[in-house]
């Protein structure tokens, strides 16, 4: 990816200040002198704690020309998430803010990340990012040194030592089945991939994409890097706020918005609360995290006329690994999954146990071979041969299927240990939530499993209401029982006022072990 394609076209947008491609590789080339002098070599795990600022954006080219590899640290991650990256990766160098205001609170960067070093046993060197002239810097040093900088470099460009198949990025998993692993990504890989996702989403030179995402994660790391591949405009929100990021979208003519489904129901509740045009708006990509989906690609499609598609990825295979059809139902367009955004993508749908391919149509575990997926987990050789087999292909751990309709499409259908065997048939909580979220009453569901006082596998539903809608238990398992088969109807549904979620490096993401344990109490009490 040369930044230097694309000349005086605007490269990011932050604060209403802008900064062209060739800005942005000249700060890039003075960057990466400066690091080459500061000591960053090739192969060193650099950790970026940064915002969605445009000098995070320089970091990760400066790293790729130096051949070092970028690790995101969330701002959000407190001193356990911290000391086990520091722990599983011991960087070299670690870069933070010298100050960052999240909202109304003052972020502690310093202090976390000086916790966490303690408890890790880790002595990196620290490089502070907008330090004041004269900033007493002490604080930050964690053993290893510490520097201001946004270095310039002396303006003497270095040579590029990066090579393609060099790691250059380390993406934190969800640690939904154990604690987070860093998979490993290479430098081509990076970039064949963003060109891909680009492409797939209709990226080019003259349209603006919003990102309130962090760089840190897989789909704001790849979203950003897609845009930049498109010779595309980056609108940096490195807070997100819901009516200022519609403010963005209309004032800078941002053509694409992508992120999870609890971002753009913000988007949709703010623009409700106070209407904004968005001129230019004309493509959503979304990951359904909250159950939120479908509401926002009708609100979307019924105000906008922009079609909404769902995605799927992940940090083993990169974020906008696929993406569905815009011209699908509304229903089908938002399911996780679609056409893989490469023809080198392969996928297949097999019986976990056995490793045989099923059926189109049937559901099993979905995986996949190509240029997108990771080399492996760093530094834990079990788990990368846990995941990936022997010719290449990543065991993904999540259930799916080849779509009758098209089999070079495919929908993901949940994580394999969310999967229901309801009176001895396999069931998706996708399925009855999507049911449940068409009743005119219910905002959001998710649907989790329990045993009932027989031992047997049942489900229980977690409803949120429209708001002032009366939505009852009773009403909802009535409409469930004329409508599902016996075996899909919950045996429970509770109303909430929200979900529990929890925060993650690409969007909140629902709390499914606190609804279980939740569900059993339920049963447990019969309340």
């Amino acid at each position: 990816m040369e930044l230097t394609d694309h000349g005086d076209r605007i490269a990011l947008l932050a604060d209403g200040a802008p900064t062209t491609y060739a800005e942005l590789a000249a700060q890039v080339d003075a960057l990466s002198a400066d690091l080459a002098a500061r000591g960053v070599r090739r192969g060193q795990v650099v950790g970026l704690c940064l915002p969605t600022w445009p000098e995070a954006v320089a970091w990760e080219f400066a790293l790729a020309a130096l051949g070092a590899v970028a690790m995101g640290i969330h701002t959000r991650y407190q001193r356990h998430d911290v000391a086990h990256l520091l722990r599983t990766a011991e960087p070299a160098h670690v870069v933070v803010p010298f100050a960052f205001r999240s909202g109304s609170r003052e972020l502690d960067l310093a202090g976390t990340l000086r916790d966490a070093a303690t408890d890790a046993g880790a002595a990196p060197t620290v490089h502070v990012v907008r330090a004041p002239d004269g900033a007493e810097l002490a604080g930050f040093d964690l053993g290893g040194g510490v520097h201001a900088s946004w270095g310039d470099g002396g303006g003497a460009a270095i040579p590029d030592v990066g090579q393609p198949g060099d790691p250059f990025k380390l993406f934190t998993t969800s640690g939904s089945t154990s604690a987070p692993k860093l998979a490993v990504h290479d430098r081509a890989s990076v970039f064949a991939h963003a060109a891909h996702a680009a492409r797939a989403l209709g990226l080019g030179p003259g349209d603006a994409l919003l990102l309130p995402l962090p760089l840190a994660g897989v789909f704001g790391h790849t979203a950003a890097m897609a845009a930049l591949a498109a010779g595309a405009t980056l609108v940096l929100q490195p807070v997100f706020d819901p009516a200022g990021a519609l403010r963005l979208v209309r004032d800078h003519r941002v053509t694409h918005l992508i992120g999870g489904d609890d971002l753009f129901g913000r988007l949709k509740d703010a623009w409700e609360a106070d209407p904004v045009e968005l001129p230019a708006w004309r493509h959503g990509a979304i990951a359904d995290f909250s159950g939120r989906s479908p509401e926002v690609a009708h609100w979307a499609q019924d105000r906008f006329g922009v079609p909404v598609c769902g995605v799927y990825g992940s940090s083993e295979s990169f974020a906008l690994a696929a993406l569905q059809d815009p011209d699908l139902d509304v229903h089908r367009r938002v399911r996780g999954g679609g056409r893989p955004v490469s023809d080198d993508i392969e996928v297949r749908v097999v019986d976990a146990s056995s490793g045989t391919d099923l059926a189109v149509g049937e559901t099993g575990e979905l995986w996949f071979r190509g240029p997108h997926v990771m080399s492996g987990y760093l530094g834990n050789t079990d788990a990368t041969s846990a995941a990936l087999t022997p010719d290449g292909w990543l065991r993904t751990s999540d259930l799916g299927h080849l779509d009758p309709d098209d089999p070079r499409r495919y929908l993901y259908s949940c994580r394999a240990g969310d999967a229901l065997r309801l009176r001895g048939f396999l069931v998706q909580p996708a399925e009855i939530e999507a049911f449940l979220i068409e009743h005119d009453e219910v905002a959001t569901a998710k649907v989790v499993g329990a045993k009932d006082a027989t031992g047997g596998d049942v489900a229980v539903a977690f409803v949120v209401a429209v708001e002032g809608s009366g939505c009852r238990e009773e009403d909802l398992l009535t409409h469930c029982r004329a409508h599902l088969a016996a075996f899909k109807v919950p045996t429970r549904i509770e109303l909430l006022a929200e979900l529990p979620t929890t925060a993650g490096t690409n969007g909140p993401k629902v709390r499914t072990t606190v609804l279980r344990e939740r569900a059993a109490t339920l049963l447990a009490d019969g309340s």
